[in-house]
């Protein structure tokens, strides 16, 4: 049995390492977790002795197989919660994260293969992201930044990068949601920044907008 802070580490490892494809280091952890490298350094410890990730001096923490296993089961109950909030009892995608964060940790695992029997065997959450399955395997999606994106390119929003209150709620006012379609009308060199076309409207968004959207542009030209 693992801790809620234990499963919330190996969850954030999880997350750093396929940003980054590279050892996690104690900042980066601390920094995801938002503690002291010192607090992150003593945890790392137990969470090696416990053989759910190596670690190296200079080379960072590194998840094994179990460790990875723990993560990607963390993942999954979350991101079945959000969809039942969402789907059954209405909640909006801005406010289902938190509470998520706290049903993630239930260690039931009949409780989560009838939850997920229930919603039909949901591939995404609200947000877009890929739900693993029972075996902690994530389907591959196609998807690309929208800072990726050129003039005159189209997509469907398949995800956000992050899922902050303020920015799905910025996303709400300008109509911006997953199955959204958008189209680059221009693009700035100087910084980033773009004019897109939203249903019959134009918007000019910020380059930390841009790289905060993914789009599948699968069939779109």
């Amino acid at each position: 049995m693992f801790t809620l802070a234990e499963e919330n580490y190996l969850k954030a490892i999880y997350h750093l390492e396929n940003d980054c494809n590279v050892g996690v280091s104690t900042n980066a952890i601390a920094v995801k977790l938002k503690t002291k490298p010192s607090s992150v350094t003593d945890m790392v410890q137990k969470l090696a002795d416990k053989k759910v990730l190596s670690y190296q001096k200079y080379k960072g923490s590194v998840l094994t197989k179990k460790g990875k296993s723990i993560a990607t089961n963390v993942i999954r109950k979350h991101r079945l919660w959000e969809v039942f909030l969402v789907e059954k009892l209405n909640f909006h995608w801005d406010e289902v994260h938190e509470i998520a964060e706290q049903l993630e940790h239930i260690k039931s695992e009949e409780l989560i293969k009838r939850l997920d029997a229930f919603l039909d065997h949901p591939d995404f959450d609200p947000h877009g992201d890929p739900i693993p399955d029972k075996n902690g395997i994530i389907k591959p999606t196609e998807k690309k930044l929208l800072s990726q994106l050129q003039k005159n390119q189209r997509g469907i929003c398949v995800g956000v990068k992050e899922s902050s209150t303020e920015f799905l709620q910025y996303l709400d006012k300008r109509n911006i949601g997953i199955g959204t379609t958008i189209k680059v009308l221009d693009k700035e060199n100087f910084d980033g920044s773009m004019t897109i076309q939203v249903g019959k409207n134009q918007l000019h968004i910020t380059e930390k907008i841009t790289n905060s959207l993914y789009i599948n542009t699968k069939n779109h030209v």
